[in-house]
């Protein structure tokens, strides 16, 4: 399930990070990596707010559709 699609305040384990190798390598870069825990702090129609390795970070939501939990 995509991470846009997870509930609020509900702690998810990030299962695989899809799109184009750019896209991979900027949300790496973030902290968004394959077993990390991430959890969606408020969702909004243009993107999430989303706390990855006691970091809150804004993405949007095509962005939180790569990020298979």
């Amino acid at each position: 399930m995509p991470l846009s699609l997870a509930k609020t305040g509900e702690a998810n384990s990030i299962k695989k990070i899809g799109g184009h190798e750019d896209a991979k390598k900027h949300l790496e870069n973030l902290g968004f990596v394959t077993g990390s825990n991430v959890t969606v702090v408020s969702a909004m129609s243009s993107g999430l707010i989303v706390k990855v390795k006691d970091s809150r970070i804004a993405i949007s939501r095509e962005m939180a559709n790569k990020i298979m939990i």
